[in-house]
């Protein structure tokens, strides 16, 4: 199915109006969860469990601490409305964008916007569980395992197109059934805070330590539901993404019998050092909130109100914000569950031995790309890159970049849109370079190492074409949750550990000689093979270069 700009706002009322998320049925039904019945409910061919509690709520001495996870039920369970969402990070659009791209964009953003209508607290930790109708306990059906993105800032599974509905009813269309699962895990400063006073206390990236955790409690209870805990499948999008790989080289690559396979939707590795070396925003956190002078500040501030440290974490970049991705929340090594700084994982660590998917849009750094529109001229955009995404570099330690990079328009992103989208004189410049450095050249990095010995699978989406902005990060999320073909190649996978069908264009898989990947298009050939290797010495030199000057 291929999704226009011009159906998006109709499309997002439909959510709306239908109550996507809120899942309206008309029938109630339970499911024995350990010594707990679970209410659910059930509407045509789906049937929802929402809100389930699968560790203890972060509060109090708990917040800032590693996941308690549940492991007994007892009583009565109510999963017929969704759970609370985490704290969200303030989500403000950059001043100036041109009308017309906020004309075009605004409804598509709508889409993966938080769900206005449910709750946000520090009490998020819920998982939904969403299968196919009349599915008996002894079905052992697969599991798709969804982690949302949001820049590790946003996000939630009560957003609305992250339902999962449709994607269960596609896989029971071709007859390839599978329980679509989706957690909550926590967020910047109550998720990603780093510092020392972090590491020390070994509670940096509990975002991730959520995760795991959810992954577990599947394993242990998925069964009630009728899924099979021996194949599950990790996937995400954005942070979901970047999260997904992480879980691959986490305790020693030991995927610990949680997952069989991986699904990675933009994002791997991220050119991140330590967790130490953001102890300014540590710093500035424990000032805002007023624990500067106590003994312990980490201990402090488990005791300060919750509106306090979102004030904080408000005051702190964002993702859309003037330096980019290069924001403080994204996962650092922390000694405990990222061993070492991410983008070395590739090169260094063990990895867990399953086969996976991976891929990005054609413009991923476009979006990203909107809050520095007041760098205007070549020499600032030199000094621009240097001091937020390669700190401590040198105008010499660019020069390659620069060279591969050139500032003519026609070579910027939105890509093969020659001087159209000059919105400043750098604004496509930025985007081309922000998105091979932050998306494809780590995605190269790791089908390099990898793909020879696993079974892997690449993507390229080039739909959408938004004004200013193109095929712009997230716009596959359009085709794969509406659902649309990228549907079947997900749920095929998840299946059987194969994308493939019986007819239709064949998605070979990845070796670095062919660079063999599927594009999804707009236009009259929706789907082809091609080789994935535009700008690949542009990303070669990004990614040498992010291991050099992590930020």
């Amino acid at each position: 199915m291929l999704l226009s700009t011009t159906i998006i706002l109709p499309l997002l009322q439909a959510w709306l109006v239908s109550g996507a998320g809120a899942v309206l049925t008309d029938t109630t039904l339970s499911v024995q969860l350990d010594q707990a019945t679970v209410i659910g409910t059930s509407s045509g061919p789906v049937e929802s469990f929402l809100g389930i509690p699968y560790a203890q709520p972060p509060v109090g001495d708990l917040r800032l601490q590693l996941p308690q996870l549940i492991d007994s039920y007892n009583g009565t369970l109510n999963a017929t409305t969704l759970g609370n969402q985490c704290i969200q990070q303030a989500f403000v659009a950059p001043p100036g964008l041109p009308p017309e791209v906020i004309q075009d964009i605004t409804p598509f953003l709508g889409m993966f916007s938080v769900n206005p209508n449910v709750t946000q607290s520090e009490d998020c930790l819920n998982i939904n569980v969403i299968r196919p109708a009349n599915t008996s306990v002894d079905a052992k059906l697969p599991v798709l395992f969804w982690i949302y993105g949001g820049g590790f800032t946003t996000g939630s599974n009560a957003i609305l197109a992250y339902n999962g509905t449709a994607i269960v009813e596609r896989s029971i269309e071709l007859d390839e059934p599978v329980i679509y699962v989706a957690l909550n895990y926590r967020l910047h400063v109550f998720g990603f805070l780093g510092g020392q006073e972090i590491k020390d206390a070994g509670v940096g990236n509990l975002g991730l330590q959520d995760q795991r955790a959810a992954m577990r409690w599947v394993n242990k209870f998925i069964s009630s539901f009728g899924g099979d805990p021996s194949k599950v499948t990790i996937w995400g999008e954005s942070a979901g993404s970047i999260s997904t790989f992480l879980h691959l080289f986490a305790n020693g690559g030991d995927a610990e019998g949680l997952f069989r396979a991986g699904i990675m939707s933009s994002g791997s590795s991220v050119p991140t050092g330590d967790i130490t070396e953001v102890q300014g925003t540590y710093d500035f956190v424990v000032d805002e909130v007023g624990c500067s002078g106590a003994n312990d500040t980490l201990a402090c501030l488990r005791t300060v109100s919750t509106d306090s440290l979102l004030a904080a974490a408000n005051n702190t970049p964002s993702f859309i914000g003037f330096q980019g991705l290069a924001t403080p929340y994204m996962p650092r090594a922390d000694g405990v569950f990222v061993t070492l700084p991410p983008g070395q994982l590739s090169l260094k660590a063990e990895m867990a031995d399953v086969p996976f998917i991976i891929g990005d849009v054609k413009d991923e750094g476009t979006l990203f790309s909107l809050g520095s529109f007041n760098i205007t001229a070549g020499g600032e955009f030199a000094a621009y890159i240097s001091e937020n995404w390669f700190p401590g570099s040198s105008l010499a330690d660019l020069n390659k970049t620069l060279a591969l990079y050139p500032s003519d328009p026609a070579a910027g992103s939105p890509f093969d849109t020659g001087d159209a989208n000059v919105f400043t004189p750098e604004y496509k410049h930025i985007a081309a370079v922000q998105g091979d450095w932050f998306f494809q050249g780590p995605r190269r990095q790791f089908l390099d190492a990898f793909s020879a010995d696993r079974t892997t699978f690449n993507f390229l989406s080039a739909r959408g074409n938004f004004s200013g902005v193109g095929d712009a990060h997230t716009t596959d999320l359009l085709n794969v949750f509406a659902p649309g073909d990228m549907t079947d190649f997900f749920v095929r996978f998840v299946h059987d550990l194969d994308p493939n069908g019986n007819c239709g264009v064949q998605w070979p898989p990845y070796n670095t000689s062919a660079r063999a990947t599927l594009q999804f298009n707009d236009g009259d050939v929706p789907l082809n093979i091609t080789v994935d290797d535009q700008r690949l010495n542009g990303t070669d030199e990004l990614t040498s270069l992010s291991l050099r000057f992590p930020f």
